[in-house]
C-alpha cells in the first residue's frame, strides 16, 4: 500500500453548491460551495475547503460526526441551543462536536477547510 498526501490547490475538483434547506433558514438563504477534496475507503472522513455567503441556519450534528475546520477567509459564530456562543475568524479553528444543535451564522463571506469524522461511516 502506497500513501500519498494530498495538497488540496494541487488537485482541483468541481465545486458543489447548495442553500440551507428552508426549514432550517434563520436569515438570508446563503449560497455554499463545497470542494470535497478526499473521502477514505470507508466514507468516514471527508475533507476540503468550504465557502459560504453571509445568513444563518439550523444546524444537527450527527451523534458520531465531528468537524474541525480553520477559517482562511470571513467570520462566523456558532450558537448552540443552549446560547452559549463562539466566534472564528481568519486563522482560527473551531471544532464542532458531534450531538451538537445550535446555529451556524457566516457574519462575513466564509471560506474554510475542514475535516469530518463521520464514525457512523
Amino acid at each position: 500500500m502506497s500513501i500519498h498526501a494530498l495538497r488540496f490547490d494541487l488537485d482541483p475538483v468541481e465545486p458543489e453548491f447548495d442553500h440551507p434547506r428552508p426549514e432550517r433558514r434563520v436569515s438570508g438563504n446563503p449560497r455554499r460551495t463545497t470542494w470535497n477534496h478526499y473521502t477514505n475507503a470507508s466514507g468516514e472522513v471527508y475533507a476540503g475547503i468550504w465557502s459560504c455567503e453571509v445568513g444563518a441556519w439550523r444546524i444537527a450534528m450527527g451523534e458520531r460526526e465531528d468537524e474541525l475546520f480553520f477559517v482562511t477567509r470571513g467570520r462566523c459564530r456558532l450558537t448552540a441551543d443552549d446560547g452559549h456562543g463562539v466566534e472564528c475568524g481568519v486563522g482560527q479553528s473551531l471544532l464542532i462536536p458531534a450531538g451538537f444543535r445550535g446555529v451556524f451564522e457566516v457574519l462575513e463571506p466564509l471560506t474554510k477547510h475542514y475535516m469530518i469524522v463521520d464514525r457512523a461511516g
